[in-house]
């Protein structure tokens, strides 16, 4: 399938421009020992979702601040582990793509401004526009951060496409109104088997279209 008319490219991070699965899976464990909760429990629902989210599903009992306690204890494990944190495959060359077509392009993530920032350096990537769940009053699925983030591009959403890897961030990009495209076999408008092969799907429409004409 090729591309309809994107302007614009907005980017879940972790999962998707970010290869954080083993330490995202690692960092839960050790808080759900912790706390007291299976491991399975936490890591199926904690991938593509905001901490406090999550916690709160998991935890109902705790109070207003064992809550943020909590979220700011696995926001602490996540930010000093990084020791396998990289760039998913063609990410790099997915940017400098889209850099060499004009497209702009932005990531929304769900985690906090302090954890994606560390992430995103680590994995050597440096969007001009991010949105965190720190910018946001409600995080995914609802389509508020990538509504913001197509809003701080100067493009419609409807003009943009989502690429995540979660089902609760292709809801939430569909929910926009975005195009989706789908890492990890989760359903899309668009699935990808990973980023090269979006890089080849720019490819072919930038030889015959001006992707950033106005």
């Amino acid at each position: 399938m090729g591309l309809p008319d994107v302007r614009a490219v907005l980017f879940d991070m972790d999962g998707t421009l970010v290869d954080s699965d083993a330490v995202v899976d690692r960092t839960w464990t050790h808080w759900a020992g912790e706390y007291g909760i299976p491991a399975a429990e936490v890591l199926a629902i904690a991938h593509g979702s905001p901490a406090e989210a999550t916690i709160a599903r998991l935890r109902p009992d705790l109070s207003p601040d064992e809550l943020a306690a909590a979220v700011a204890r696995i926001l602490d494990l996540e930010c000093d582990d990084l020791s396998d944190v990289v760039p998913t495959p063609g990410a790099h060359e997915l940017i400098s793509t889209l850099e060499r077509l004009g497209l702009p392009w932005a990531v929304y993530t769900s985690a906090s401004n302090r954890l994606a920032k560390v992430r995103l350096e680590a994995a050597r990537i440096s969007p001009s526009i991010l949105v965190t769940l720190d910018d946001v009053t409600r995080g995914k699925p609802d389509p508020e951060g990538y509504l913001r983030a197509a809003e701080l591009l100067g493009v419609p959403a409807e003009q943009c496409l989502v690429v995540e890897d979660t089902v609760v961030g292709l809801a939430a990009g569909r929910a926009s109104g975005a195009t989706t495209a789908g890492l990890k076999g989760v359903p899309a408008d668009i699935q990808l088997p990973d980023l090269h092969h979006l890089v080849a799907l720019f490819l072919e429409d930038g030889g015959s279209t001006d992707l950033s004409a106005e």
